[in-house]
């Protein structure tokens, strides 16, 4: 039932116009006028996005990202209402700030686990009142901007790119097959450079 909810309310603002954004800002890294520009979209509650961020998003952080030669922006793609509320707490403070992001994928086991949407729900506000962030995690789940700024950028995806799994990398405006490849990744990034 919950999934048939979400899937509405994705129809629902698939037909909006996307120009209705709040003011949200954008989850992000990197020097903003670097001349190559990565999106990832991507779902809190996806493994394989969880794997991006702990052996290929470090490399490209490293190599690329604190040397100024890349703009990334982390997108949302939620698969799920998990995913969903995660997005809602990555964003919460509204800071552009990828912190909270990152330590919800990096610690994806310990909190995207239950049967349903409430038993999820708990063990992400558990392990979000542990952390060090100091969240209302209610205000958080709340915050209908937060939840606009979430649904638009899957619609954006869906409607702009055509995302139909995550993560999805998209470089300069143009979608990278096999983002967990890093080699194939750094290949592709010096060759813009």
């Amino acid at each position: 039932m919950k999934k048939t909810i979400f899937t509405i309310l994705l129809i629902v603002f698939y037909f909006l116009p996307v120009n209705l954004k709040a003011e949200i800002k954008p989850i992000s890294e990197g020097n903003v006028d670097s001349k190559i520009k990565i999106i990832v979209f991507e779902s809190l509650t996806c493994s394989h996005c969880a794997n991006f961020h702990k052996t290929v998003y470090p490399s490209l952080k490293k190599d690329f990202i604190d040397k100024g030669l890349i703009y990334i922006e982390f997108k949302n793609f939620p698969l799920d209402m998990a995913a969903m509320n995660a997005s809602k707490i990555a964003h919460c403070r509204n800071d552009g700030n990828s912190e909270i992001l990152h330590y919800l994928f990096d610690n994806q086991t310990r909190w995207a686990k239950g049967k349903t949407i409430e038993e999820l729900n708990n063990n992400i506000k558990k392990f979000v009142e542990q952390s060090n962030f100091k969240l209302d995690f209610e205000a958080c789940l709340g915050n209908k901007e937060v939840e606009d700024h979430v649904l638009e950028d899957r619609i954006e995806g869906a409607k702009k790119f055509k995302i139909e799994a995550t993560p999805t990398l998209i470089i300069n405006g143009k979608k990278f097959d096999n983002p967990s490849n890093y080699k194939k990744l750094k290949k592709f990034i010096e060759k813009l450079i």
